[in-house]
């Protein structure tokens, strides 16, 4: 009888190192741990990986621009191995120098930086530099460039002034514009300027600028106000693509007829527009914030390998109108 029940019990624990060996996706949570990857790159260092840690301090993720930027910079990264902590300041200053401090803390090997805002960000710069932390300015060039090791941007200049070489074909008699602007933002400033040498002494004349830092509220106001007591406007410079939203609804809502609407960024929604013949979108000077991504990863690589690279970088600004949005198509950026 004790060597039946011997025999049995050998039996047993041998048929469960087997099962033990081939075991897959069975039994409770705690036998199968699976490793869930954080959507928003919020806690890396609470996972256990290898690599290099990033991080990527957004001016204001709510832009499309900056979800797709950091989208191409995780893609690229996750092609080395490495990983990105991603913050978004939500357009405040101060919350993005202690973000940053929060990166510094977490070990991160680099940051890429769109500032908040490009003089008082200086703070986090100086943390950075005391930390021996390389800095890859991204979009929005910081009033001290000494404190950041490259500058990658669109060619803001060149798509403002593709628009207005635009705007001067389709009415070469000129007319009466409207500058939508921030500016408080150099990029966007660079666009306008870019636009104005464009149109310059082509007989147009600016009838209103709209400073579209503000708010989105008194932007709506005064473009409407505007429209209602001037029926004579030909055309409309935005200064970005969310800019360029809110006119085209104001110009929906009091169905505005012969106005050529211009914009700088290159969105699905503005794309979207241009793809619609009954919108009065004419033509956007198209950023692309994938090879922005691309360019920046590129560059902080070399830096952290100690091999050359560009200090500043304009990435190349095109033209896309109706003709041919369907090349670029609307579903997503270029």
């Amino acid at each position: 009888m004790k060597k039946r029940v011997l025999l049995l019990f050998l039996t047993a624990a041998f048929a469960g190192i087997l099962l033990s060996g081939c075991k897959k996706n069975v039994g409770t949570p705690e036998d199968n741990a699976v490793v869930e990857t954080d959507e928003e790159e919020n806690d890396p260092e609470e996972e256990q990986e290898s690599g290099l840690l990033f991080g990527y301090s957004s001016a204001d993720m709510s832009n499309p621009f900056y979800e797709t930027l950091k989208e191409s910079i995780k893609t690229s990264l996750e092609e080395h191995g490495d990983r990105i902590l991603v913050r978004d300041a939500e357009n405040s200053v101060d919350t993005q120098i202690a973000q940053i401090s929060e990166m510094i803390e977490a070990g991160v090997d680099a940051v890429f930086l769109c500032p908040a805002d490009a003089e008082a960000v200086m703070p986090a710069l100086e943390e950075l530099q005391e930390a021996d932390i390389p800095v890859v300015n991204l979009d929005t060039k910081v009033a001290e460039p000494g404190y950041v090791d490259a500058f990658i941007c669109s060619d803001n200049q060149n798509a403002g002034y593709i628009c207005g070489s635009d705007l001067v074909e389709q009415r070469p008699d000129g007319g009466r514009i409207v500058i939508v602007e921030k500016p408080s933002s150099p990029s966007i400033n660079d666009r306008i300027t870019g636009f104005e040498e464009a149109v310059y002494n082509k007989g147009f004349e600016v009838a209103a600028r709209i400073d579209a830092g503000m708010g989105e509220e008194n932007l709506r106001s005064e473009l409407k106000q505007l429209f209602s007591e001037d029926d004579h406007i030909d055309a409309v410079m935005c200064g970005n693509d969310q800019m360029a939203v809110q006119v085209l609804d104001i110009l929906k809502e009091a169905a505005y007829e012969d106005i050529l609407v211009y914009s700088v960024d290159g969105s699905p929604q503005i794309k979207t527009a241009l793809a619609d013949l009954s919108s009065p979108m004419q033509a956007v000077g198209a950023q692309s914030p994938i090879n922005i991504g691309k360019k920046a990863v590129e560059t902080a690589m070399a830096i952290l390998d100690g091999g050359a690279y560009e200090e500043e970088v304009s990435v190349e600004t095109f033209l896309i109108n109706r003709e041919n949005v369907e090349m670029y198509g609307t579903d997503g950026w270029q």
